[in-house]
Order: structure tokens, then C-alpha cells, then sequence
């Protein structure tokens, strides 16, 4: 019934380009800011290793390292969450697994890099109870994957063979 709107197809082609374009230049500009991060990182840790050699010690040496890592694995996170395709219902439930598991990274992170000395329990519940939402979340809509029943010999079993 909508197709049959005049320009209705017109306009639906073209903001499926407007659609790519903005795809592509969000992934030119997170795959730079990936790869700047990388370079941070890489130059970060031949820094630690000339100064402490390969004993680092100093926590917030590390906090601030562990932290530009996942800076790292977040914004390639979210590369990967744009270039999902687009395929109907499994599109959406991929989108949404991998907007939830950035979130976790992104509070995980700021776990990772938090000074203890200086939070409050107020901080500390609302970031412990975020993990717990996102993970209960993720946990809710996570797909079901079947592994393939093998045998001790490595041969593929049915799944009635497998309950015997």
C-alpha cells in the first residue's frame, strides 16, 4: 500500500544512499580514530617498556594503558556494529548485541580507569548496576547458537545419538 505513494520509491532510494554514504564516512572516520588510538597504544607501551622494562608496577601506569586498549576495542566495536547488513530481523538483533556490548566495554572501561580513592558509592552502584542491566539485556536477546554434536573421534553425531 505505501509503494504505491507516488515518489514513495524515488525517496525510499534515496535515503538508502544517504544511508551508505553516512555508513562509509562514519567508517572512514572511526577507522581513524581506531587507528590513532592503536598508535597511542603501541607508542604508550614502548614508552613503559624503555622506562620500566618489563616490570611495570605503577598502577596508574596501567589503568591508563588498560584504559587507551579499550578505547581501541571500542571504537572497533562500533566499526563492526556499522558495518553489520542490513537482512531483515537478524540485522536489528545483531545492531542491538553490538550496541549492548559496546556499552559494556564503554563501563567496563571506566571501571578500569576509575580511581578508587576518589569515588563514591553512589558512583560505584549506578556503573555496577549499568554492567548488570546491559548484561542481563544482552543476555535476554543473545541468539542461540548450536554446536555441532561430535563424538570423541571428532565424527559428527545426530541428536539422537548424542542422547545415548
Amino acid at each position: 500500500m505505501i509503494k504505491n505513494i507516488p515518489g514513495f520509491l524515488k525517496l525510499a532510494r534515496a535515503f538508502d544512499l544517504f544511508e551508505e554514504a553516512a555508513m562509509l564516512i562514519l567508517t572512514l572516520c572511526i577507522t581513524i580514530v581506531a587507528c590513532v588510538g592503536l598508535l597511542h597504544v603501541v607508542v604508550a607501551v614502548v614508552r613503559m617498556v624503555l622506562s620500566t622494562g618489563l616490570e611495570p608496577t605503577d598502577p596508574v601506569l596501567l589503568q591508563a594503558l588498560f584504559g587507551m586498549f579499550f578505547t581501541v576495542l571500542i571504537a572497533l566495536e562500533f566499526k563492526h556494529s556499522i558495518l553489520v547488513m542490513p537482512g531483515g530481523q537478524a540485522h536489528s538483533m545483531a545492531r542491538m548485541r553490538s550496541v549492548l556490548l559496546i556499552g559494556m566495554m564503554a563501563t567496563v572501561r571506566k571501571f578500569i580507569v576509575l580511581d578508587l580513592n576518589g569515588v563514591n558509592v553512589q558512583e560505584m552502584a549506578a556503573l555496577s548496576g549499568a554492567v548488570l542491566a546491559l548484561g542481563i539485556v544482552y543476555w535476554l536477546v543473545r541468539g542461540k547458537i548450536t554446536q555441532p554434536l561430535v563424538d570423541g573421534s571428532g565424527s559428527l553425531l545426530s541428536s539422537t545419538d548424542a542422547d545415548h
